[in-house]
């Protein structure tokens, strides 16, 4: 039986992190992928622990309205947070299951970001486009993300999120603990 897995993102890296979440945690399953865009409902940069978590949320059942006839809804959204020692950033995965009222959540890593892209972010650009402008890079959110520019691709956007998929489906992997 093939199982359908929704993923709330047109995102070449959200998409690739999911299928090898997936496939990671379930290897002797065989799914089917489908990728849907649809909003977070939240600001275009989130900010906080709670609204980067909202939107991950606020994806995995904005896919699952999309497109009802599935397995599994994936949302990941990430964001910003400041503290008083800087600007960090991480994400969230959110995984809804049909006919479950299990819903898997995970968080990735934080790390914190330079100067240079914190200061453009309070001056009102995106994350993604801070980091372009940094790094002089395009499109850096369908590649390898600041992580992986900052890393040296040791950990790169794909790795980032995929781990954290992982994590996400610990309570699908082992439902008579949830």
């Amino acid at each position: 039986m093939i199982k359908k897995v929704i993923i709330a993102s047109k995102n070449p890296v959200k998409i690739n992190s999911t299928k090898i979440g997936f496939e990671k945690m379930f290897p002797n399953d065989n799914f089917e992928f489908e990728s849907v865009s649809v909003p977070s409902d939240v600001s275009e940069q989130p900010i906080g622990n709670q609204e980067i978590m909202s939107g991950a949320q606020n994806r995995a059942i904005n896919a699952c309205v999309a497109i009802p006839d599935a397995d599994y809804w994936v949302g990941i959204e990430g964001g910003i947070e400041r503290s008083n020692k800087g600007m960090c950033t991480f994400s969230w995965v959110v995984i809804r299951a049909n006919n479950n009222d299990i819903m898997g959540k995970a968080k990735t890593g934080t790390f914190f970001l330079p100067q240079k892209i914190a200061e453009l972010i309070d001056s009102g650009k995106e994350l993604g486009e801070a980091g372009n402008i940094v790094f002089e890079q395009t499109n850096l959110k369908q590649k390898g993300g600041a992580v992986g520019l900052l890393t040296n691709d040791v950990v790169d956007r794909t790795k980032f999120y995929s781990e954290t998929v992982v994590l996400a489906l610990i309570p699908f992997k082992n439902p008579e603990f949830y």
